[in-house]
């Protein structure tokens, strides 16, 4: 679903709402059905928030812009995403995973 253009649409989508609200995308990487993307976000405004407005924006712009999308899917996105916080890990480290997930 997320190929032939959808994909780096989505990606400047993603962009948009990140630079919106002050947060900075480390790492993004589009998968065919998912996304793995880095983010920095501010505790105060919550990575919860951020997702929710990623996948609303991206839902509603990607479904009128490909128009085959809505013809697919009732819904571009799940309810569900996976948070996982980094702490101490290297990004360069993590960076470099979501970099090679095309190639796994």
């Amino acid at each position: 679903m997320l190929s032939d253009g959808v994909d780096e649409r989505l990606k400047e989508i993603i962009q948009q709402v990140v630079d919106q609200y002050l947060a900075e995308v480390i790492e993004l990487e589009v998968m065919r059905d998912h996304v793995h993307l880095l983010i920095e976000v501010d505790l105060q405004f919550g990575i919860h928030r951020m997702v929710k407005l990623i996948k609303g924006r991206s839902s509603r712009l990607l479904r009128q812009e490909f128009p085959g999308l809505k013809s697919r899917l009732p819904t571009l996105w799940t309810n569900s995403y996976c948070v996982s916080p980094v702490g101490g890990a290297p990004l360069a480290v993590i960076k470099q995973d979501i970099a090679n997930q095309k190639h796994v």
